[in-house]
């Protein structure tokens, strides 16, 4: 039996979680959900209600980057595991945490009438993507000059960012950051993990 992925094209999580499966080469069966009307099937073996979820034959694995680093467990073949892990955890809580809540507060303005967007932007620049641009100056990714797990990671995060405000962004002073993401939106890799799937129906 494959591995059943449930998943939703648009979302970062699912989406980092995809690139990490097709890395390794790990043929799932792909279950398109609608988040208004999540199949019964998932919330039975993931009662939180997100995804993405990846059901295997002895467990249920339903935190995006648990499922990462499953796959990457599998099939590695360019070694992106081979990074620090302290510095990788790092970047991952810096991305999963304040940068995740600024990203929210950044593309739903309306839902945070109280906070200024001028201020989210700063804020969001100073936290995460000038340390990134720093960091992407001196070396191709994130941890050195070899792709890693995080680069992937990030990625779908970064990419949902500059999409909230396309020419905002593209102002920003951050040219080793748009090479970075642009080389990332333009791989086989991105691409292969969002084509379209038919909402699945249990």
């Amino acid at each position: 039996m494959k591995p059943v992925l449930y998943s939703y094209r648009r979302c970062p999580y699912a989406m980092r979680a995809r690139m990490a499966l097709k890395y390794a080469g790990i043929d799932v069966e792909h279950r398109e959900i609608e988040l208004r009307n999540k199949p019964q099937s998932m919330l039975l073996v993931s009662p939180k209600g997100t995804v993405p979820v990846l059901c295997l034959d002895d467990a249920v694995l339903d935190q995006s980057l648990d499922i990462m680093l499953w796959a990457i467990e599998q099939s590695d073949p360019d070694g992106w595991i081979d990074v620090d892990d302290a510095i990788a955890q790092a970047w991952i809580e810096k991305n999963d945490g304040r940068f995740k809540v600024l990203l929210d507060q950044y593309k739903y303005p309306n839902r945070f009438p109280e906070l200024d967007p001028q201020a989210v932007l700063d804020g969001a620049l100073e936290w995460m993507l000038l340390p990134m641009e720093r960091s992407l100056q001196n070396s191709q990714y994130l941890l050195g000059n070899k792709m890693s797990w995080v680069d992937i990671a990030l990625f779908p995060f970064i990419r949902q960012f500059s999409m909230v405000d396309a020419n905002q962004f593209e102002q920003l002073s951050l040219p080793a950051t748009k090479r970075w993401l642009t080389q990332h939106l333009e791989s086989e890799l991105f691409n292969a993990v969002m084509q379209k799937h038919p909402v699945w129906q249990d």
